[in-house]
């Protein structure tokens, strides 16, 4: 799997400080929330400029509701506040590799096209049920207007094939279902 290495996941924010010693409060986007302490180095973006961070140490706190952590270079409070609102990343080639190949990232963009060889549109978004994870995919129709389908991800009964190199994805999926807005 390729990737640009300016390319950067954001996971997380630094969102306060801890005592005295240069700890901060990290806000996590990972699930669960502590996973972004498997991560190390960070990349911070500081005053529009990314710069790299190692994780000293770093820990859940109000039975995992919050997360500590503790950066090299910062021990003192007010080092800490400097970084207050900065956003934290990795790099793709961070990542540990997924079972299926590909993340969720690697789906927007790639054509859908269903059963009959109908092109449905292109991944726009994935949208988070609960239940399980929805694709909506956009199709730019004559004229400008746009449809968007929504289709259940759902591997073997409406995903059927995923191709992310080739930037495919087959459905079992009617291009006429009600379920598409206009």
């Amino acid at each position: 799997m390729s990737s640009s290495q300016d390319e950067h996941i954001i996971l997380g924010q630094i969102n306060g400080i801890y005592g005295v010693q240069g700890w901060v409060k990290i806000f996590s986007h990972t699930e669960p929330r502590e996973n972004i302490l498997n991560y190390s180095p960070w990349l911070v973006r500081v005053k529009g400029e990314w710069r790299t961070m190692s994780l000293q140490d770093g820990r859940s706190q109000a039975g995992g509701k919050s997360i500590i952590a503790k950066l090299d270079g910062v021990d003192d409070r007010d080092v800490a506040r400097e970084f207050m609102g900065c956003d934290i990343a990795i790099t793709p080639d961070q990542l540990p590799d997924t079972d299926d190949g590909y993340y969720w990232r690697h789906l927007i963009g790639c054509e859908v096209s269903n059963l009959q060889g109908e092109v449905l549109g292109q991944v726009s978004e994935i949208v988070e049920t609960g239940a399980h994870d929805v694709l909506r995919v956009t199709q730019i129709l004559p004229g400008g207007e746009t449809r968007t389908t929504l289709i259940p991800f759902v591997m073997d009964t409406f995903i059927l094939a995923v191709d992310v190199d080739a930037k495919r994805i087959q459905v079992d999926w009617q291009a006429d279902d009600e379920d598409s807005d206009t």
